[in-house]
Formats: structure tokens, sequence, C-alpha cells
């Protein structure tokens, strides 16, 4: 399990326990966290799974996929850095403390 904190746009704070397995994405949909919509079900075939990764995270997670990079060209105001498909997120103990940050819409 990895405790994962979901920042709306608007500053609220869910904290969420996520099993091993799942994704990041699975995570907010299974806990009906708010700013994920999660259109494709996580095939990495729409952006509406779109967050922002706090910034001591980005090195901490694995490279981005040609596939998700290609998806990010469609979400919200993409941050080149920052900005990660939460259905590419894998979960393990290594993500425990991760925090993610939604965009204001989802596109």
């Amino acid at each position: 399990m990895a405790k994962i904190t979901y920042v709306e746009h608007n500053g609220k704070q869910h904290v969420v326990e996520v099993a091993n397995g799942l994704t990041v994405m699975e995570g907010a949909r299974d806990n009906g966290v708010p700013g994920i919509e999660a259109d494709c079900g996580g095939a990495c075939a729409c952006s509406t799974c779109h967050v922002y990764v706090a910034p001591d995270w980005v090195e901490k997670l694995p490279k981005k996929d040609a596939m998700e990079e290609d998806m990010l060209d469609f979400a919200w105001k993409p941050d080149p850095v920052r900005s990660r498909l939460t259905c590419q997120l894998k979960v393990s103990d290594a993500l425990d403390g991760l925090v993610v940050q939604m965009p204001e819409k989802q596109i």
C-alpha cells in the first residue's frame, strides 16, 4: 500500500491508501477523488487523468514512455517536467507519500 495525496485545483487534499499493483488513476477513481476523469479507463488513449507531480517526486518516478508523451500533448496546460498521466503510474511501496495536483480542468 502507498499513501497518495491528491490535491484538487482549489487546494483541497485527499489522502488515500492505494493498493500495490493498481495505478494512481485507479486509486483516485476507486476512492471518489474528483478531478481525474479517466475517460479511457486507463488505456493511455486520452489525457483526462493528467496531473502535476510534486517537484520532489519528478525524478523518483519512472520515465514517461513515448505514448504517454504523445497523450500529454492533449492535456490541459501540460508542464514538460511535472505533467504525468496517472494511468501510467503503477503503485508500489516506492510511491508511498506521492503528491499529485489536478489541473484546473481535464480535456
